[in-house]
């Protein structure tokens, strides 16, 4: 056996399909097994994986052993020459496998093999090649010093900034994305160290490999597309948490003496600065754009005050101060909350949605507007007027922000993309329907003809001439059919068109597109799974709303709670439990089977208390369970609870 693939998959069935697509055309003509081990997925991967790929040799778990075990059990399986550790998240080129072969036959030196990485907007990640970790480069790394002067062999040593990315070379470190080791090597290196759980495994197997006597090389001549790992998420504190406690585990490992206490020490530092950094970041992201809208209505409030007490009341000092302090930010508060409730901060350009947010909170502000003292209730004209501010206002701070984002001032029309498909006749058709079944409604321009093909009047124009195609007229949306086209004639063409575009990849015989807008994002879907309410941010967040004010409201009925209920306890307990987040009011029934619905707390109630004197099977619980994650919304959850404490 030449070589032996082995990926480790956990929840990322869209990816793995593309990636284990990939790899069988990669294979062809070469003595190989591929092996996928699952780490206790409950997306339906392992059934995939059997249906679809029967050639592939599958080991399950039960439990989430992690990264590095989950390899080793494939590895102490396996019988390739050679071995390559695979991401799911990742499409090969055709002729990737037999480049690399290629050049590890030629350089029996070499260890282990690593190839150029471009994410999917086609730009090349830097950490296809690093370095190992110092206290020096750690320090460059975290202050970012490296980023910086990128070029630097002093100050970059951390991606190498000052080796040519199109030129083979030697290579401290090779990215787990994509290790391509020789059996040999592994033998005298060792597998891979178990005691890491998610990162820091490929650092610490390169660094063996070397002190085995072995070399690791970059090999730009064949690259791959990596979504950057659609299960971390780079701008998390967990993810800050688990890299830098794996490079403490590295340190503690190879380093010795004062060097080793020195580089702790900088990682625990680095812990604290890039957690606090981490934290700042995603306060200003949640904070800045309402900080601003409240900054611009208060102003423009104060400023409609004084034309109104001088052009109606002809008073300069009609309005009281307590108009200042208690009733603009009340108004604020009502208006940006309502909107907030509304989605219109979940997606910032979706004007809808925010319009739609302040009219309902000036008509929440119309009805409390009756309830307040006097001295607080300056003028209704006064609270209309400011109505319109708050919408022109808040529009326009979107407006700048949009124009600074995206060079223009089309609010709401990013969505709307003007889209080529390349593939056959027969794909692009079964694309277009995918996009309808999702809801996605693009500006389609046309079909570009797979490459060969050139007959037919239904293409737009031929493969040769997209490039043109795509600038006359302004396209931002690929969609490549795999079936139709190479990968490595795919990433050509990203590497070419560049990040300007967003470049989506249809698998063969897949129900799903896949993509990234992004080098800092993960992987982005478009499939026909079923869309959830439940599983929706806003959505989520208006739940956690409603139970909370489920438990204020609660308050009053405590001493009857008290007094004259038999299950006073269990009452108080769930209350608590709800108004801590441990529980929800309205939850899946305990008794259906939820792996495949969307996360959520355990209920106090369920649907299936509404049902009397009947018996459900199991299919109606997971059917009852199915429609509550996929239509939910409040009221459903309010005629529950109600019902509930009625009865």
């Amino acid at each position: 056996m030449r070589l032996s693939i082995i990926i480790v998959n956990y929840n990322v069935r869209h990816f793995l399909e593309q990636a284990l697509g990939s790899v069988r055309r990669a294979v062809r003509g070469i003595d190989a097994e591929v092996w996928v081990v699952d780490n206790n997925s409950v997306d339906d991967s392992v059934r995939m994986v059997e249906e679809k790929f029967p050639e592939v040799r599958l080991i399950v778990n039960r439990d989430n052993p992690g990264f590095a075990k989950a390899n080793n059990q494939a590895i102490r399986q396996s019988t390739g020459e050679y071995v390559l550790l695979l991401n799911p998240d990742t499409l090969v080129e055709e002729d990737t496998f037999s480049k690399c072969l290629a050049f590890m036959d030629s350089h029996p030196e070499a260890g282990a093999l690593g190839c150029k990485l471009i994410d999917g907007t086609g730009k090349f990640l830097p950490e296809s090649k690093r370095g190992f970790p110092s206290p020096w480069v750690a320090f460059c790394k975290t202050f970012g010093l490296s980023a910086i002067f990128p070029r630097s062999k002093t100050f970059n040593r951390y991606y190498l900034g000052y080796l040519d990315v199109d030129k083979t070379s030697e290579a401290d470190v090779l990215a787990g994305c994509f290790m391509f080791i020789r059996r040999s090597a592994l033998d005298r290196a060792g597998l891979l160290d178990e005691a890491f759980f998610m990162y820091g495994e490929d650092i610490d197997l390169s660094y063996r490999i070397i002190q085995a006597g072995f070399k690791n090389y970059y090999f730009p001549e064949t690259k791959i597309i990596h979504y950057k790992g659609e299960s971390t998420k780079k701008g998390s504190l967990n993810y800050v948490r688990t890299f830098y406690q794996a490079m403490i585990i590295f340190t503690r490992k190879h380093f010795t003496g004062r060097q080793a206490g020195l580089f702790v020490f900088m990682l625990q530092g680095a812990i604290w600065l890039r957690a606090g950094m981490t934290l700042a970041k995603n306060f200003w992201d949640r904070i800045w754009l309402p900080a601003v809208d409240t900054m611009l209505i208060y102003a423009g409030l104060v400023v409609l005050k004084n034309f109104w007490a001088n052009y109606y009341y002809k008073d300069p000092e009609w309005f009281k101060t307590d108009v200042l302090w208690f009733s603009f930010p009340l108004y604020i508060l009502i208006w940006l909350g309502t909107a907030w409730l509304n989605g219109g901060y979940d997606q910032r350009y979706d004007i809808r949605r925010l319009v739609r947010g302040l009219a309902f909170g000036t008509v929440v502000l119309a009805a409390v507007y009756g309830f307040l003292d006097l001295d607080y209730r300056p003028s209704r004209a006064l609270v209309l007027m400011g109505a319109v501010w708050a919408v022109l206002a808040t529009i326009g701070v979107r407006a700048v922000a949009h124009f600074v984002e995206f060079k223009n001032f089309r609010l709401g029309l990013d969505k709307i993309r003007n889209l080529l498909i390349v593939g056959s006749m027969k794909e692009s058709e079964r694309v277009t329907g995918l996009l309808r079944q999702v809801g996605i409604s693009p500006n389609l321009i046309g079909v570009i003809a797979p490459p060969g093909e050139t007959d037919g009047r239904e293409y737009l124009c031929a493969f040769s001439q997209m490039d043109e195609v795509v600038r006359i007229y302004r396209v931002n949306e690929l969609i490549f059919c795999s079936k139709d086209i190479r990968s490595q004639d795919i990433m050509a063409c990203m590497t070419r068109l560049g990040p300007a575009i967003s470049y989506k990849i249809v698998p063969e015989e897949s129900m799903s597109i896949i993509g990234s807008s992004s080098k800092d994002e993960p992987g982005e879907l478009y499939t026909i799974a079923i869309r959830y309410n439940i599983a929706q941010a806003g959505q989520r967040r208006n739940k956690r709303v409603f139970d909370l004010l489920i438990c204020l409201a609660l308050i009053p009925a405590a001493p009857f709670w008290l007094l004259f209920s038999s299950h006073r306890m269990q009452w108080i307990g769930n209350w608590r439990a709800v108004f801590s987040g441990k529980k929800t009011w309205v939850g899946y029934a305990p008794q259906g089977n939820t792996t495949s619905l969307p996360s959520l707390k355990t209920g106090v109630f369920s649907p299936l208390d509404t049902l009397r004197d009947i018996h459900p099977t199991t299919q109606m619980i997971d059917r009852l369970n199915f429609l509550f994650a996929k239509d939910w919304n409040v009221w459903r959850d309010l005629t529950l609870v109600g019902q509930m404490l009625v009865d």
